[in-house]
């Protein structure tokens, strides 16, 4: 059971310089952006385009962007990627009224040149060092995004809105303070070294056979993870976040991350999951409606 595990977190020596000079790097690159309709993507309320921008390395990047037609500027809804290989145009009811992004971050289909991420896998590559890490150019990766939409007149910058992606979520939010709203669900960083043993759920399920191969890097490992642990950037968050928990029982729940909604305080608002799809749409739409 969740409750009974004991949460371990000690932020890592150097956690705030390492993430600055990623973002020093980032600020060093245009942001160079390319724009290509998609007509049969397009509908007759939106707009939907082909962006690509570049990240470090450099590195170029794909994303779906929408753009309702008429008069702006239009809050965003910016769809942080989850744990998978392939992203799919931001929903169509989303479509009609807000501008959307849906990021393909490096590795991923349409991001994936030079790099082809594998689904399993990611999770471990470069996980020897912090330096290495996949996820430290798919964190910039998503900042950038939020540095593209800061640049374009159809935006509301005030109505910003970051959904989906669990811990990349609130990495963004942190590392992009312009962003006001924040939902995520089920993180896979959070206490890495207490909770990831304790499951053999995918993905977290990788971490756990890379150190049963590799005994002798098990701590290096989770040494490199908790860099990534969201508990870390919470303070630097001021969006408003809505944190979705699984309940009794589950891997992250309320109970287990009773450390990072301390850390996020007031900014935090927690839904225990009830299972039910629809209900949890409904209520995560009527709490972005209320908070933007």
């Amino acid at each position: 059971m969740a409750s009974e595990i004991k949460i371990a977190v000690k932020k890592p020596e150097g956690f705030d310089s390492y993430w600055q000079r990623m973002m020093d790097e980032l600020a060093a690159l245009p942001v160079a952006p390319e724009l290509e309709v998609l007509h049969l993507r397009s509908t007759d309320f939106a707009t939907t385009y082909g962006l690509k921008f570049t990240s470090i390395g450099p590195y170029r990047i794909f994303a779906y962007y929408t753009v309702p037609h008429g008069k702006g500027p239009f809050p965003v809804r910016y769809y942080v990627p989850a744990y998978s290989s392939v992203i799919h145009i931001p929903p169509y009811e989303d479509r009609k009224e807000f501008v959307t992004m849906a990021l393909c971050h490096r590795g991923m289909r349409l991001s994936d040149k030079p790099f082809a991420a594998g689904f399993p896998g990611l999770l471990t590559v470069g996980i020897d060092d912090k330096e290495t890490y996949a996820y430290r150019g798919i964190v910039v990766d998503s900042c950038r995004a939020i540095d593209y939409l800061l640049g374009r007149h159809e935006v509301d910058k005030s109505r910003i809105a970051l959904i989906g992606g669990g811990d990349l979520v609130l990495m963004t939010a942190a590392l992009r303070p312009q962003t006001k709203a924040a939902v995520c669900g089920a993180l896979m960083f959070y206490a890495a070294s207490s909770l990831m043993p304790t499951t053999d759920a995918y993905p977290l399920e990788e971490i756990n056979d890379y150190t049963r191969t590799y005994p002798e890097k098990r701590d290096t490992a989770y040494r490199t993870l908790s860099y990534f642990d969201p508990i870390f950037f919470a303070p630097r968050i001021k969006a408003k976040v809505l944190l979705q928990c699984g309940g009794n029982g589950a891997l992250f729940s309320e109970d287990s991350a009773s450390h990072l909604i301390d850390a996020l305080g007031n900014r935090c608002e927690v839904r225990v999951s009830t299972g039910l799809g629809y209900t949890e749409h409904i209520f995560a739409e009527e709490w972005l409606r209320r908070t933007l």
